[in-house]
């Protein structure tokens, strides 16, 4: 019996699925197993973007560790198209005033877009209710960015 590989992707294609994407899981190292959670982010060409809020198990292990695996994937109903690509490198917390404020404003485009639910403000720091624009212009989040990338994993179905 022949075992069947899953095709690589080319760089074009898994920054296209990046690209399209606005949800990731990021694996932190835990003290015994990984830490997974999901986060939104933006994408500005070459660096990845999450929002954290600044309380949280997630917290914790990032000062601990910055040193993280990331996924994204993309897939239909009945999984006959997939694809997904895994990074790992580590996160830097933004720390550049006019960065921090062009990446706030790359969400709320993002979150305009794509036409979210206000509901995703809670995952952020912010109160449902509140103008997707107070992400902009109040820092109640941390921005993280995804460097140091040492390995691309990028798969797609034949």
């Amino acid at each position: 019996m022949e075992i069947v590989k899953i095709p690589k992707m080319e760089k074009k294609e898994y920054d296209a699925l990046i690209t399209d994407g606005y949800v990731a899981r990021i694996a932190f190292q835990g003290n015994k197993y990984p830490y997974i959670a999901p986060f939104l982010y933006v994408f500005d060409g070459t660096f990845l973007y999450f929002l954290s809020t600044k309380y949280g198990r997630k917290n914790d292990l990032f000062r601990k560790s910055p040193y993280v695996s990331v996924e994204i994937e993309k897939y239909t109903v009945d999984l006959s198209c997939y694809t997904f690509v895994t990074m790992q490198g580590y996160l830097v917390q933004e720390e550049d005033a006019i960065q921090k404020k062009i990446v706030r404003k790359m969400f709320v485009e993002m979150i305009e877009e794509r036409a979210l639910s206000p509901n995703i403000l809670a995952a952020l720091g912010h109160k449902p209710g509140e103008p997707i624009e107070a992400i902009a212009s109040e820092e109640r989040s941390n921005i993280w960015k995804l460097t140091g990338v040492v390995d691309i994993v990028a798969l797609k179905n034949l």
